[in-house]
């Protein structure tokens, strides 16, 4: 037999030491349980018992290799597995309660099979269990043989394991709490708009998760202005991103149209206000009521006292009122919100009247203004053509028609550096519906004409166009989107060469957002 040499002897002992201090480091960390002295790992799961968890396993038949993978998960699923498959609902309602739940300052009397519907109470409760002086082993036995079905009316008494439950989660109320436990019971319990962000916050805690989609299918289904804010909030706070992502899309939709126009404008975050300015879905019936919208928002913000929208003219003069040393977006409030009004395409506001009124309010840096002035300018001395914009899903000129279920016909005419056109909605029949815009002569304009009054008249025949045009619905709380290619044409006088192309769609839903991009390339 061949001996060692002490090097390597040395190296083996050294490396043998290492092991046993190893050992002695494991060996100290470990502490004496329960009534049989037994030694226990304080780990994260299942209290680190390491007997307890192998009882456990022969009680519930599991193996134990699998176990120690992940002991809680595995042990509550055999319990809902095993419950599931025993339990009738009338064997429920007539049992004594099993658990004592103390939370809120209030005692909930429960039931195992529902305990182990919720994660959270199922690892209060074995931990509870492991913990009792007399082991699992009798007590998991008597729970089994206690529940199944044909021993219902000689059921043994089993102790009543008391669980408690720390909540600091100030949306947790006590009349949500209950209504998520009563949910443990009954499949369907009501709930409202009012509840519903505390019965989801108890559904987090407890970690039932079939409530948990409950709340959220029913919050999908009830975003209006009063809890937008509240329930893109809850779905950022438990990372819920079907319901941010739903957020985010109904307010581009409606922020111009119904948001705007309603004191709820004031609770959207910036930071959603920001994405949505920022999203291709954004409708608007024009820059301009766009412009206003974000106007107002900056308003409620600065006067939190008002508690309703006022009128134009109330908001025109309280930011005219600012000194004209610098504009209002220059100064220290209004540097926090000057990435919302650079997400603005100003130089879509073409109207003379309207620039004026945002020179006189000394709002925007003067060289925005100046620039956007200068490219009309340009753009009218060069017969419409817009040199300056390039990309038609970023930059174009942007209008929308909101059709509503009493339409049959619906148009908006509009004026673009002396050229005039029609944006027109037509309902086929109960689902069919198409949209298109047309050319128009000056002289089809009713006089005097709001879009005519100070307006330049282009006289040519033609003028080349880029456009777009989108449709998008409500339908079963998912959003329809059509949309045709992005079309260059030349647009004249007389048919056909006067009308667009239509986007053509079927859908029952209503109301439907129309929207019509643009600009006219160099020709």
């Amino acid at each position: 037999m061949k001996m060692s040499s002490p090097v390597s002897r040395s190296s083996h002992q050294k490396a043998g030491n290492g092991r046993a201090g190893e050992m002695r480091k494991t060996r100290l960390e470990r502490r004496i349980v329960g009534a049989t002295n037994r030694w226990r790992f304080p780990q994260d799961h299942f209290c680190g018992d390491l007997l307890a968890l192998s009882q456990m396993c022969n009680v519930l038949n599991i193996d134990l290799d699998e176990a120690l993978k992940n002991p809680e998960r595995l042990c509550i699923s055999k319990f809902q597995k095993f419950f599931a498959e025993n339990l009738t609902d009338s064997s429920i309602q007539s049992g004594e309660a099993d658990v004592i739940l103390e939370c809120l300052g209030y005692k909930w009397e429960l039931h195992h099979p529902q305990i182990f519907q919720s994660e959270t109470l199922a690892k209060l409760y074995l931990t509870a269990l492991i913990q009792n002086a007399k082991g699992p082993p009798k007590d998991l036995e008597k729970i089994l043989k206690a529940q199944a079905p044909e021993k219902i009316k000689e059921r043994s008494p089993v102790k009543k394991i008391i669980i408690s439950l720390k909540i600091n989660d100030p949306a947790v109320t006590r009349v949500a709490f209950a209504l998520a436990l009563k949910n443990l019971y009954m499949n369907e319990v009501e709930m409202n708009v009012d509840n519903v962000l505390g019965v989801l916050a108890s559904a987090h805690i407890l970690q039932f998760n079939c409530l948990f989609k409950k709340c959220v299918t029913m919050m999908l289904n009830r975003l209006m202005p009063s809890t937008i804010k509240n329930f893109y909030l809850a779905g950022c706070k438990y990372k819920e991103e079907q319901l941010t992502m739903a957020c985010e899309k109904w307010l581009a939709m409606n922020l111009v149209p119904l948001v705007g126009t309603q004191i709820h404008l004031r609770h959207i975050p910036m930071h959603l206000l920001h994405k949505v300015l920022k999203s291709p879905r954004l409708f608007t019936f024009s820059e301009f009521h766009l412009l206003k919208t974000l106007l107002m928002w900056v308003y409620l913000q600065l006067n939190c006292k008002v508690q309703a929208i006022p009128i134009h003219e109330t908001m025109l003069a309280f930011f005219s009122s600012f000194p004209k040393k610098c504009c209002f977006l220059e100064r220290d409030a209004g540097q926090t919100w000057m990435p919302l009004f650079l997400c603005l395409r100003l130089h879509g506001i073409t109207s003379g009247k309207d620039l004026e009124e945002l020179r006189n309010i000394n709002f925007f840096p003067e060289s925005w203004l100046i620039r956007v002035t200068a490219n009309h300018y340009h753009a009218l001395e060069s017969g419409g053509n817009m040199a300056h914009l390039k990309d038609l899903s970023t930059q174009a000129m942007r209008f929308g028609l909101l059709f509503r279920q009493e339409y049959t016909t619906y148009s908006e005419r509009i004026s673009i550096y002396g050229y005039f056109f029609e944006i027109k909605g037509i309902k086929h029949d109960t689902t069919s519906y198409s949209f298109s815009m047309q050319r128009i002569r000056h002289t089809d304009l009713e006089c005097p004409s709001p879009i005519c009054e100070h307006s330049a008249i282009s006289l040519r025949a033609e003028r080349l166009v880029k456009y777009e045009i989108r449709a998008q619905t409500l339908v079963d709380g998912r959003w329809q989107e059509f949309r045709t290619n992005q079309i260059t044409q030349k647009f004249g006088f007389i048919k056909p060469g006067c009308k667009s192309h239509a986007l053509k769609i079927q859908t029952v839903g209503i109301p439907i957002y129309a929207s019509f991009a643009f600009i006219f390339p160099a020709s």
